[in-house]
């Protein structure tokens, strides 16, 4: 697994935890203030809309319109948790159940209440409840909404997917991402033959596919006592709301997707998109340093990639130590350390420091940076399950790949794409050759036929997910209007873009449909 389809909430957590070390220096990241604060009573639950607890099917009945225990969360202010039940095979309903964790952050204004907004922050495998309580939501939305998270099955609290020890986990990042002598070929598909096994243990590595997580969003939508379901997804969040509204395009209310995926997409298609789109977030990285003279990195666009991807040749050789205890920066980390940074121009100024310590010897911040990526806690320990449910989830959807002695074919092609990435990116398509479990449902095409205006959004220098793959979504479903933000990073909404903001916010709170075709 070494692709970087990472999740929306990435650069927020990458900025607080360097910030946070640049200006405290502390290494057992500890926090001064660990006291509570006092907490509201809780929020009144809304009288269930009119059909909402109607199943799809009879069988299904027992699911379906069950009431939400709701309690304050631990170590929470307002939110409330509480635990959704759902089968674990929708094809055999009467038998095993598995519970999923949701969060709610009751709206600000209870008087102007709306609804429930469920969101879904991507990954695979990102928490969908801290998406919920640490996402960008403006005062619009926060006002009018419920801000509802519930981490999909096999992810964070809700029964995880858990392949290796915290241990194992470090030292798998840490490997060679782009193998090039023998010994690193064998130690890599040994590598990723035991995350593989480990990830496939038990019975629920069977059944996280997306279709599964889409049902259980509809369970959810009739447990909130919606009629309809309204939401908000970003990067693969965008492919779990569009899985919605093919299977349920009659519950389908106001669903965004921010940082739209193409489903119809193989891994091997997904990683040469990615490919080309980190080496143009680079570049535009690299082409604000030299705007603004005096660049660290060199005089001239070329100087300046030829460095950066000597330096991961470097480390490759010899990596680097850091201020981390006992911790180097590998070509793995340093890949994913740069690779991380590149989500949004926010972040840019802990790679310029990143990049310029690693230059003189001192592999800290990208190791940070890379941190941000695994969500890795300066203990050792790790926040959630990302890297372990992305491809457990994602090879179940999408079972393709590239034997490992195929790699090197593709390589030149990759290259191409990307000087910088390439290789990495090729070896990453090998990510689901020992993944042998397979889906319970098929996967079908996903057009909601029938579904309300569904608003899809891309953004043209997105790295992790390229706008072409937003233009083929709004084109696959039948009540797409696409929105374009011209712009840098992942996702668009909450960047800094006005025309996206008001637009989002005009339509979830008061219905009002954007343009197809808006440019922002």
């Amino acid at each position: 697994m070494r692709a970087m389809r990472l999740v929306v909430g990435l650069v927020v957590v990458a900025v607080v935890a360097v910030a946070a070390y640049l200006a405290v220096g502390r290494s057992d990241g500890s926090t001064d203030n660990d006291a509570e604060a006092a907490r509201p009573t809780l929020a009144p639950t809304p009288t269930p809309e009119p059909g909402s607890s109607e199943p799809p099917t009879a069988d299904l009945a027992t699911f379906y319109g069950q009431a939400l225990d709701w309690k304050h969360c631990s170590g929470k202010n307002a939110d409330e948790c509480a635990t959704l039940t759902v089968p674990l095979d929708y094809t055999h309903p009467e038998a095993e159940t598995i519970d999923l964790a949701v969060l709610k952050v009751p709206a600000e204004d209870q008087g102007a209440r709306i609804g429930s907004l469920v969101v879904d922050p991507g990954g695979p495998g990102a928490s969908a409840m801290d998406y919920a309580t640490g996402g960008s939501w403006d005062k619009t939305l926060s006002q009018h909404y419920d801000i509802v998270g519930m981490d999909p099955r096999g992810v964070g609290k809700s029964d995880p997917i858990d392949c290796l020890s915290d241990d194992e986990m470090d030292a798998y990042l840490a490997g060679d991402p782009d193998p090039d002598t023998p010994d690193e070929v064998t130690e890599f598909e040994a590598s990723a033959q035991k995350f593989a096994t480990g990830c496939q243990a038990g019975d629920l590595a069977a059944h996280v596919s997306t279709v599964e997580a889409a049902r259980d969003l509809d369970v959810l939508r009739s447990a909130l006592g919606e009629s309809e379901l309204t939401y908000f997804g970003a990067s693969y969040g965008t492919e779990l709301g569009a899985t919605y509204a093919e299977y349920f395009p009659d519950k389908v209310g106001r669903l965004v997707l921010d940082g739209a995926v193409d489903p119809t997409l193989d891994i091997e298609q997904v990683l040469k998109a990615q490919a080309q789109g980190f080496e143009t977030a680079l570049r535009a990285y690299v082409q604000n340093c030299l705007d603004g003279g005096d660049c660290f990195l060199g005089d001239s666009m070329d100087q300046a990639l030829a460095r950066i991807k000597q330096l991961l040749d470097d480390v490759d050789q010899q990596p680097l130590p850091t201020q981390l205890g006992d911790r180097e920066l590998t070509e793995g980390l340093a890949y994913y350390g740069i690779g991380a940074a590149l989500y949004s121009q926010e972040a840019w100024i802990y790679l310029d420091r990143g990049l310029h310590d690693a230059f003189g010897g001192d592999g800290t911040i990208l190791a940070l940076l890379s941190d941000s990526y695994s969500r890795r806690n300066r203990d050792g320990t790790y926040k959630g399950n990302v890297l372990e449910a992305y491809p457990t989830i994602t090879c179940l959807d999408h079972p393709t790949d590239i034997p490992f002695d195929q790699v090197e074919s593709h390589v030149p092609e990759l290259d191409k794409l990307s000087p910088t990435f390439g290789r990495t990116f090729a070896w990453g398509m090998t990510m689901c050759n020992d993944f042998t479990t397979k889906a319970v449902e098929q996967r079908r095409p996903l057009h909601g036929k029938g579904a309300a205006p569904i608003v899809v959004i891309g953004t043209t220098r997105d790295p992790a997910t390229p706008y072409a793959e937003a233009v083929a979504l709004a084109q696959q479903l039948d009540s797409a209007v696409l929105v374009s933000r011209d712009g840098d990073g992942h996702t668009a909404y909450a960047s800094g873009n006005k025309c996206v903001d008001d637009a989002l916010d005009s339509y979830l709170v008061e219905g009002t449909v954007p343009q197809d075709g808006l440019q922002c």
